[in-house]
């Protein structure tokens, strides 16, 4: 890059102290993108939900050091990408520090002439991209900071993602082969049925990224299966759920190998809820083996998609996808592509 550049990689963000996890968790359900309804109602029910799961949240991250890992683990990805990319990389976390403010802030004082945005999340869906989006653009303008911004709005079937990911199933694969026909479980963040329903792709794109991970393993009559994870509220959620599959798996006395599709680093949800919580289901319900496949972190292949981005984007239209064209079918309106 010629120009004096500026990176930004984002992703959901994370307590840094056990005092840290009530306001986290304050902060990520008064977000109206994950809790639709008016400010009044959506502050009651951040203010209840944030306070009945904080302990059990800090239970969780008390296994972690007390804290959680995403940060540094980001900060990990920032200082590859800087490493091959010729620009200046910021993080950017949504719930919890750094935030837009101070990102925002940063970015203004290293004057860049352009300004790069990437997203770590390879789905796109309103209540991860979309909404660090809205929050980065109007604390950008608030702060008067009008550097324009070239936009990755998602990447479900890179090969910088999918092709590391399933050279890694590769491995694991025929390791779960020594104890019976493996069951491939593709992992995922939960959404509400409705989100799905009002237009957001992401239940559409999660498809295709495992879609693309299993023509690339090559493997003759793959069992595999898309399943989500972390439900929060009562209301219907994308399903199945992966307790609803490892319990499968038990019954059909499979081994199974995890394969967390829609995330990048690792955190509470990889290391609690299914290196933890999920590993012990499986023993309970009889699954004769069980593995993990690690998110793909800092992987040469991704960090150097990452950094090919930056080229890609260079005089398009954005937020543009990693094809450079629309991906997602007419149906789903919430599509950010080009808008």
């Amino acid at each position: 890059m010629n120009e004096r550049t500026a990176i930004v990689v984002f992703n959901l963000g994370g307590p840094d102290s056990p005092a840290a996890v009530r306001p986290f968790l304050f902060n990520l359900f008064f977000d109206p993108d994950i809790i639709p309804l008016a400010t009044p109602l959506r502050w009651l029910f951040a203010t209840l939900i944030s306070t009945l799961r904080a302990k059990k949240s800090q239970g969780y991250y008390a296994q972690l050091g007390g804290k959680s890992v995403l940060l540094p683990e980001t900060q990990a990805q920032a200082a590859a990408l800087e490493h091959v990319a010729d620009a200046k990389v910021f993080v950017l976390m949504r719930y919890w520090h750094p935030m837009a403010r101070e990102v925002v802030k940063a970015i203004k004082d290293y004057a860049p002439a352009r300004i790069v945005v990437l997203p770590l999340y390879p789905q796109f869906s309103t209540t991860t991209t979309g909404t660090t989006l809205t929050a980065f653009k109007k604390e950008a303008a608030r702060q008067g900071l009008d550097t324009p911004l070239d936009i990755l709005c998602c990447y479900p079937t890179d090969e910088g993602f999918v092709g590391t990911i399933a050279a890694q199933l590769r491995t694991a694969y025929d390791a779960a082969k020594a104890h019976g026909a493996p069951r491939v479980l593709f992992s995922a963040h939960g959404l509400p049925v409705k989100t799905i329903e009002n237009g957001d792709p992401y239940e559409w794109q999660v498809a295709e990224s495992a879609k693309a991970v299993v023509a690339r393993l090559n493997e003759p009559a793959l069992d595999w299966a898309i399943c989500y994870q972390s439900r929060v509220t009562p209301v219907a959620w994308l399903a199945p759920s992966v307790e609803t599959e490892i319990r499968r798996a038990g019954a059909d006395k499979v081994p199974i190998v995890i394969v967390p599709i829609a995330f990048v680093s690792e955190h509470v949800e990889t290391l609690i809820e299914l290196d933890v919580t999920m590993r012990d289901l499986a023993k309970e319900a009889g699954v004769p083996h069980f593995s993990r496949l690690a998110a793909v972190r800092t992987d040469p292949r991704f960090i150097s998609a990452l950094a090919g981005f930056c080229d890609h984007l260079r005089g398009k239209t954005t937020p543009c996808s990693a094809t450079g064209q629309r991906i997602c079918p007419a149906q789903f309106g919430k599509c950010p592509h080009a808008q």
